[in-house]
């Protein structure tokens, strides 16, 4: 540009409000081996975060990055090179909902915020969640995690947050895993507080225990997971349909259970578990 189009040096340093002295030091530069290195991974952390929608934060860059370079770089090293290029996860939105209800049984909170488990169907948390669609009608999935691999057992998505979607959670839960007979935790909501609910319990001998009242956090693992799926999933878009919901859900269960690494499973997914 400079000599080729006869503009001097000088006056374009002026006009770019750098000294001459940075302008010669950037022309005789060369990529050390760090800066080729960093670009090697530049490029693979711009191909996760557009495969995911940017769902991923930095950690969860850096266990990707690690598994697909078989490396062993910081969380600090992949942070600066997202901020670099102006990478951000997306940001989480958290709700909570109640209903009132006269519970038929009760169970005291046996899991008592152990969330640990050595093996899977030792312990199972369950619970509803709620969406909403853009013409106003609503949606509820219930699902079923499994503590020994953080694994999402089984759901149901329907048009209503009745007993039925609980019990057909629990019976599909049952069908795939008919030697299960786990420790089983939820909040007080009606559906888990039924008495057909607690026969269906104690077919298998499972042991069913409950959060205390207001105690949202004795059934941490599993508001977890739903702040996790909405902000990976639901946040991201908006759902004109019931189906477009359904599908885009399908799809993420299946991402969340077969390819999204977690820390706590040693930066494996729940099946490689």
């Amino acid at each position: 540009m400079n000599k080729e189009n006869c503009y001097p040096i000088a006056k374009l340093c002026i006009l770019a409000n750098i000294a001459r002295s940075s302008y010669y030091k950037w022309l005789k530069h060369k990529d050390t081996e760090l800066d080729k290195e960093n670009s090697i991974i530049l490029k693979e952390i711009t191909k996760i975060y557009t495969d995911v929608n940017g769902i991923y934060g930095y950690r969860r860059m850096t266990m990707n990055i690690n598994k697909i370079l078989n490396k062993h770089y910081n969380n600090k090293r992949i942070y600066r090179l997202m901020k670099s290029v102006n990478l951000k996860s997306v940001i989480r939105k958290k709700r909570a909902t109640y209903i009132k209800s006269t519970p038929q049984i009760t169970a005291e909170n046996k899991l008592n915020r152990e969330f640990y488990a050595d093996k899977p169907n030792q312990k199972w948390l369950t619970d509803v969640t709620e969406f909403k669609l853009t013409n106003g009608k609503k949606a509820y999935l219930s699902a079923i995690l499994d503590l020994g691999d953080n694994s999402i057992v089984s759901y149901v998505l329907g048009s209503s947050n009745n007993n039925q979607l609980v019990f057909n959670t629990l019976d599909k839960a049952i069908d795939d895993n008919p030697d299960a007979k786990p420790l089983f935790h939820s909040d007080r909501g009606f559906q888990y507080t039924n008495k057909i609910f607690k026969n269906k319990l104690d077919k298998i001998n499972a042991t069913q225990s409950m959060s205390r009242v207001g105690r949202c956090i004795d059934n941490g693992p599993m508001e977890g997971f739903w702040g996790t799926l909405k902000s990976e999933m639901y946040y991201l878009r908006k759902f004109d349909t019931y189906e477009e919901l359904e599908q885009a859900i399908d799809e993420y269960i299946d991402f969340y259970n077969t390819k999204r690494l977690q820390k706590k499973l040693k930066s494996m997914t729940p099946i490689e578990y």
